[in-house]
């Protein structure tokens, strides 16, 4: 009887979770699903059951492939060089350094930008000729370069952008995690005689591997996240160069307004974080050291 009230008691108290995890979580998902499954309302003609009419037209869509090659890119170029920069500052600041604090301040500070204002921070340094990267590039001959109109290095100039923006938020993770570090292992491994780069690979970087692992989690849903950039700089062009697979969701749904081809495009884009998140809590998880 008691176990009983007790178990009540912990329903009753995970009930406003689980209710607001349906309604905003689950709810919209399985909705988004079914609404894939049927066309788009126009005017007084209704939706009607097309079964999997909509992923038939995504396979044959040459915008989608391109949005998709793209968004691996992205992402396969952002998350390890965001993440590898975002580790090196944190050693940097975590080290006795002069001015310690200010440079701290400089690495975080384009993580509180607006990703608007970033934009604009960049398209002067991208604007072709009187930018700051072609001005720096007139005295060697080099200038009257249109980065974000070129499509060979439009999707690269959007990577740049994006892993300056993320690395000083991912910074703070490792900051954090560094300084719970015990100064007695690391004095330990100088007494052994580990040289620095034997401590880094042997001591810090395995006790950071949970602060990773989590890193890693919102290094993968950013690079399918943000679009704001894309939306303000380049919107998706030139030919397509820049297409990101949530932009190319955003512009059938609002723009062309195919809901239900956006719906078929979202149910793709939830399928991929779905085994990347399985992946990372299956496997990558039980390879990380807890202490």
């Amino acid at each position: 009887m008691k176990l009983s009230r007790n178990a009540l008691y912990g329903s009753l108290l995970l009930l406003p979770a689980a209710v607001l995890l349906w309604t905003f979580t689950y709810q919209p998902i399985l909705t988004t699903i079914i609404n894939s499954l049927f066309s788009t309302p126009r005017g007084r003609r209704s939706a009607e059951f097309v079964g999997l009419d909509n992923y038939d037209v995504m396979i044959n869509d040459p915008v989608f492939w391109k949005a998709m090659s793209n968004n691996a890119i992205y992402a396969v170029t952002t998350i390890p060089l965001s993440m590898a920069l975002a580790l090196g500052m944190a050693l940097l600041v975590n080290s006795k350094l002069r001015g310690q604090s200010l440079v701290r301040m400089a690495f975080f500070t384009p993580t509180v930008l607006p990703m608007v204002a970033v934009a604009n921070i960049w398209l002067f340094f991208y604007a072709p000729d009187y930018g700051l990267i072609d001005q720096f590039l007139r005295p060697f001959g080099l200038a009257g370069n249109n980065l974000l109109g070129t499509p060979d290095t439009a999707l690269w100039a959007l990577i740049v952008i994006t892993v300056w923006k993320e690395a000083g938020f991912f910074m703070i993770f490792y900051l954090a995690a560094l300084q719970q570090i015990s100064p007695t292992l690391l004095e330990a491994a100088r007494l052994e005689g580990a040289s620095p780069m034997q401590i880094l690979r042997r001591v810090t970087l395995p006790l950071l591997m949970p602060t990773t692992l989590f890193v890693s989690i919102n290094a993968v849903i950013g690079a399918f996240r943000l679009v704001d950039h894309v939306i303000s700089m380049t919107k998706g062009g030139p030919d397509n160069a820049t297409t990101l697979l949530l932009f190319y969701i955003y512009q059938t749904g609002f723009s062309f307004w195919d809901t239900s081809y956006a719906a078929a495009l979202t149910v793709v884009l939830l399928a991929i974080l779905a085994l990347i998140a399985l992946f990372q809590f299956g496997y990558a998880d039980k390879k990380v050291h807890y202490r």
